[in-house]
């Protein structure tokens, strides 16, 4: 499967359907800790669903359900792929060292870095 590309509300309306494995668009506008419509919704699913990101399940009353196809790591590796190619040049080092850089990173943050470089090491 190529990278999976989604934007901000995609993420958004996305994380309900991990959450919850199986959601119609109420269930969605309902998750969602802002006001969005639910013609707003209803039109990213289907969005959605085009890219192949859910699909559609049974229908219950009046409203489809629908389902993820792919895993949020699918989507996280995509993405963070596509952030590293377009900001770092590709470079996984310099996406690394700018997230250490940051004020975003705590103490322990930094201490589950250093395990999983260990571990990295190790099984090589």
């Amino acid at each position: 499967m190529n990278r999976i590309q989604i934007t901000k509300c995609e993420a958004e309306v996305m994380d309900a359907v991990w959450t919850q494995g199986r959601v119609t668009v109420g269930d969605v506008v309902e998750a969602i800790d802002r006001d969005l419509a639910y013609t707003t919704v209803m039109t990213t699913m289907k969005i959605l669903e085009e890219k192949g990101i859910v699909h559609r399940g049974e229908k219950i009353g009046r409203a489809y359900t629908y389902l993820p196809s792919v895993t949020r790591e699918q989507v996280q590796v995509g993405m963070l792929a596509e952030l590293t190619d377009l900001l770092f040049g590709g470079s996984v080092r310099s996406l690394v060292l700018s997230l250490m850089q940051s004020d975003h990173v705590s103490k322990d943050d930094i201490e589950a870095l250093r395990e999983a470089a260990k571990k990295l090491e190790s099984s090589e």
